[in-house]
């Protein structure tokens, strides 16, 4: 009962804030707030695979771009499109492709991204370790030139602009709650123990019975869908989308959060994604002009030097991140006993 009460409090609470924030807080500060709880769904979803399954993927760049190009593709005009591809013409399946309805287009890219790691699966689980790595950020790769080289269906280096911004907390912080509720219900669910046991010792789990492919490709999956669908959020918040976006640093941003919440840890990567993107904002006074009396010209970059010590620093203290593999619920338990 306690246990359903706490839970019980917290969706309150969430549903609380997602309804009342754009109330209270200015644009610049929703934004923020909407950039936060985007990058958060991302984090979460690449949390599943990267720490709770354990398999070591450099792969979200990839999947956010899917969702980004679909969702984009699905909510721009025919008309829009038709303008704004200046290399060369838009395929026809692009000119096909429309929908005034944000939430079929978000849904169409998160099922495009599961369908790409569902093929995806069968070659890159033959291997682990670095050669899983390996492979998975050579798939990001291969987006990314793809997007660049076939300017029939992404308008190539140039991007997609003016998509449609009909979004707002609702829809961000609706989603993120739903992507942490199901989260944690995977987690502490057979399937997940079958993945934190591939994660300890895949081979052990072999051992006992468990179909450890099938796993493995039941996260990948599930890690996608969500990765899909918050580049979709990402392009409608932004408005434009390139190749450039969606390089490896943005899964380096990603790992980054999961590392420094806890691999396995859905509330330490919650925590960790408020902690780096509120502290990267707060810092960008540093990259302006006469900061420390380092003269009048300005200093791009150093916030990031500033942040990357603060980050070295705390993973000193805090080597298996700032919850461990645990979740805020387990400490809870723990202090009632």
């Amino acid at each position: 009962m306690g246990s359903l009460v706490r839970n019980s409090i917290f969706i309150a609470v969430a549903v609380a804030f997602i309804y009342f924030a754009g109330d209270v807080f200015g644009s610049y500060k929703m934004f923020l707030i909407n950039t936060i709880g985007i990058y958060a769904i991302l984090a979460l979803s690449y949390n599943l695979i990267n720490g709770v399954t354990g398999q070591f993927s450099l792969e979200p760049n990839g999947f956010v771009a899917i969702g980004a190009y679909f969702t984009a593709i699905l909510l721009l005009s025919t008309e829009s499109k038709i303008d704004m591809y200046a290399l060369v013409d838009p395929s026809p399946i692009v000119l096909s492709m429309h929908t005034g309805s944000l939430a079929i287009a978000l849904l169409v890219g998160g099922v495009a991204a599961t369908i790409i790691a569902l093929l995806l699966s069968l070659p890159v689980f033959r291997v682990r370790g670095d050669y899983l790595a390996i492979v998975t950020l050579g798939f990001g790769f291969i987006i990314r030139i793809f997007a660049i080289n076939n300017p029939e269906f992404t308008n190539g280096a140039m991007g997609l602009n003016d998509i449609s911004s009909s979004i707002n907390f609702y829809w961000v912080g609706g989603i993120l709650l739903i992507t942490f509720i199901v989260m944690l219900n995977i987690i502490y669910s057979k399937y997940g123990r079958a993945m934190k046991s591939v994660r300890d010792d895949e081979d052990a789990a072999t051992a006992m019975g468990i179909n450890t492919f099938k796993i493995k490709t039941l996260a990948f999956m599930t890690s996608a869908f969500f990765e899909g669908i918050g580049g979709g959020l990402l392009a409608v918040l932004i408005t434009t989308i390139t190749p450039d976006q969606f390089s490896f640093l943005l899964t380096f941003q990603l790992l980054i959060i999961v590392v420094l919440g806890g691999l396995g840890s859905m509330s330490g990567t919650l925590i960790a994604t408020i902690l780096v993107m509120v502290g990267m904002e707060a810092l960008r006074f540093l990259d302006e002009p006469n900061i420390l009396g380092l003269g009048n010209e300005a200093h791009p970059g150093l916030r990031m030097v500033i942040f990357s010590v603060i980050l070295i620093v705390v993973m000193l203290f805090a080597r298996r991140g700032l919850l461990g593999d645990r979740e805020l619920l387990d400490f809870f338990k723990k202090s009632k006993k």
